[in-house]
């Protein structure tokens, strides 16, 4: 029968645990970061042709329509080499502006359930949720409607949720 020896220093059970989420940052780390706001515009810049004209546009009209709107930039992944996608939202996702290479593509989360008598929605129209406006280079997108769908798209998305 083999000894069994005990080993030293102190039990697995004993030692500290490792938190499972990561330590906050510094608040000198946080300050050094770009806000939201920073990077859209340079995203903008960077194009530098007639889609940092739209977008910019575009951009000054959802904020001329909420002035409470928040802008993000969600979902970094290689396929935008890391930039991630413009968002703007109010108690929710309003929308999101993708650039590609022959469109500006500004998509509504919840266009399906908003009324759209000018017919500025051109794109994503099979679906139950979501609508989108392609611009073209070129185009001109009505800014009245355009805005118009931007509150209603703010009033779809509610009061914040209360706190427990």
């Amino acid at each position: 029968m083999a000894s069994k020896r005990k080993r030293s220093g102190t039990s697995r059970a004993s030692k500290p645990r490792k938190p499972a989420t990561k330590p906050k940052s510094s608040p000198k780390a946080r300050a050094t970061r770009k806000p939201a706001s920073r990077l859209i515009d340079q995203r903008i810049r960077d194009l530098g042709d007639w889609r940092e004209e739209t977008l910019a546009r575009m951009r000054t009209l959802i904020l001329a329509a909420d002035p409470d709107m928040i802008e993000e930039r969600k979902w970094r992944k290689p396929s935008n080499a890391m930039v991630g996608v413009p968002v703007w939202s109010h108690n929710g996702i309003v929308c999101t502006g993708e650039m590609y290479t022959k469109v500006v593509k500004l998509t509504f989360a919840r266009g399906a359930r908003i009324p759209d008598p000018s017919r500025l929605f051109n794109s994503s129209l099979e679906g139950n949720t979501r609508r989108a406006i392609d611009i073209h280079e070129g185009e001109k997108v009505d800014a009245a409607a355009f805005k118009a769908l931007v509150k209603v798209a703010v009033a779809l998305n509610g009061p914040p949720a209360k706190k427990r």
